[in-house]
């Protein structure tokens, strides 16, 4: 399965990148997405991009502050993170979803997931 890293406490403002190693999976086309969770709130999907190519897309509470962007010749997949806020505390999680049918930006149901990372914004 995926496995995310690169999580930690950082203040408000600051920045962190994640970094997933999906290196384990051969398709040659999956989507990639990364989640999170925080305390007492739903599952969320963060961005998601496919495998190799150039669609990249956000939710609207991140757009414009993260940047997800990925090698694909090592399998590795980022998301950049600045200007945090309390607001991103949460579990930042990694999910892989081979031979997707559907468009990356679209799917919300992924068959891998990572353990998840801990992202902790301080005020």
């Amino acid at each position: 399965r995926p496995m995310e890293s690169g999580g930690g406490p950082v203040e408000t403002g600051g920045s962190l990148r994640l970094s997933c190693d999906f290196s384990e999976y051969s398709y040659a086309k999956m989507c990639l997405a990364w989640f999170r969770e925080a305390p007492g709130k739903q599952h969320e999907w963060v961005a998601a991009t496919d495998f190799g190519g150039p669609e990249v897309s956000y939710s609207d509470s991140v757009k414009g502050r993260f940047t997800l962007s990925q090698d694909s010749a090592r399998k590795q997949l980022y998301l950049q993170m600045n200007s945090l806020t309390p607001d991103d505390t949460a579990v930042y999680y990694c999910a892989v979803e081979p031979d997707s049918f559907f468009s990356c930006a679209l799917i919300r149901q992924y068959e891998d997931w990572g353990p998840g990372t801990q992202v902790t914004v301080s005020s």
